[in-house]
């Protein structure tokens, strides 16, 4: 029978598993290693972002995925510049110039938007807690109220409230494993990408720490958050005025306007721009398109998520 491979000499034996395998660094052979660490050092609140948007890496593994995923990205980037500067009459210095200087700045932009995605994603994650928030309170209250221990009454809001039901899960996760109440709370709204659902949280693990009522503690703090989302909605409202009176005057009036007085001025030009006709209005059709998308997308970004 074989003898196990002896350990050498001073050295201690090491476990199977010292690290779990979504926090295990970068492998120390992989190239680049100290860049990508390096980056991930200059980006401090890369790894709470991570965490909030339950993204399972860890930071210098995050850079090092949004490198392999820029390279092909920007090099399809480049390939489209180019063909598009072949259909131009562009001299060789300029062709070569900016197929140059296109390659860095493609390569910038796209890890840029690979680096914020944990942000983005964080973002989303608290606006799907904020509107669940107030309703899982509530379920949480009615529970308490009605003499439910507050584990249990937890245990209840762990499903049909989307990302507040996730993030309930955790601490109900946490307990079971043998970590006390106050502590799995105060880990849990740590890393809340939500401030309504992290002040919540809060709320109640400083409450069990204080030794006071859970219930009337949560009741207030929900009733401050209901305010101030009511007062958000009626900002909102507030704000859409002067968005719908710029979309009707850019987006409405003028490409209304402008093609009326594009088609006079042709007529009365004759032949001479008749030729520029197409493009003018191909043209006048993209910036209305533009103009349409930018006020939709205001409108979607600005609206609170959340319904009460």
């Amino acid at each position: 029978m074989a003898k196990p491979a002896s350990n050498p000499e001073g050295s201690a034996p090491q476990p199977m598993l010292s690290t779990p395998l979504r926090n295990a660094p970068a492998p120390r052979n992989a190239p680049l290693r100290n860049l990508y660490s390096g980056m991930a050092a200059s980006m401090p609140l890369l790894k709470k972002e991570l965490d909030m948007a339950e993204i399972g890496m860890v930071p210098a593994q995050f850079v090092e995925s949004c490198f392999v995923r820029t390279l092909p990205l920007t090099l399809a980037l480049e390939v489209l510049l180019v063909l598009a500067m072949t259909q131009l009459t562009l001299e060789p210095v300029a062709f070569f110039g900016a197929a140059a200087l296109g390659l860095p700045v493609f390569f910038f932009l796209t890890l840029q938007y690979f680096l914020m995605q944990p942000r983005m994603l964080s973002r989303r994650r608290g606006r799907k807690i904020d509107q669940e928030l107030v309703f899982a309170g509530r379920h949480l209250l009615i529970e308490l109220r009605s003499g439910v221990m507050l584990f249990d009454a937890m245990l209840g809001v762990t499903r049909d409230y989307g990302e507040v039901s996730r993030e309930f899960n955790k601490i109900v996760e946490k307990v079971t494993l043998g970590v006390p109440m106050a502590a799995a709370l105060h880990d849990v709204a740590e890393h809340c990408p939500s401030n309504y659902g992290r002040r919540v949280i809060l709320q109640m693990a400083n409450s069990l720490s204080s030794g006071s009522d859970v219930a009337d503690s949560l009741e207030s703090v929900l009733e401050q958050v209901s305010q101030e989302q009511i007062i958000q909605l009626k900002a909102y409202g507030q704000k859409l005025n002067p968005l719908v009176m710029f979309y009707m005057i850019f987006g409405v009036i003028l490409p209304s306007l402008g093609v009326a007085f594009l088609i006079i001025l042709l007529s009365f030009v004759g032949t001479g721009l008749s030729h520029y006709g197409p493009g003018l209005m191909v043209a006048v059709f993209c910036m209305v398109a533009i103009i349409q998308f930018m006020f939709l997308s205001v409108v979607e970004n600005s609206r609170p998520s959340f319904d009460l």
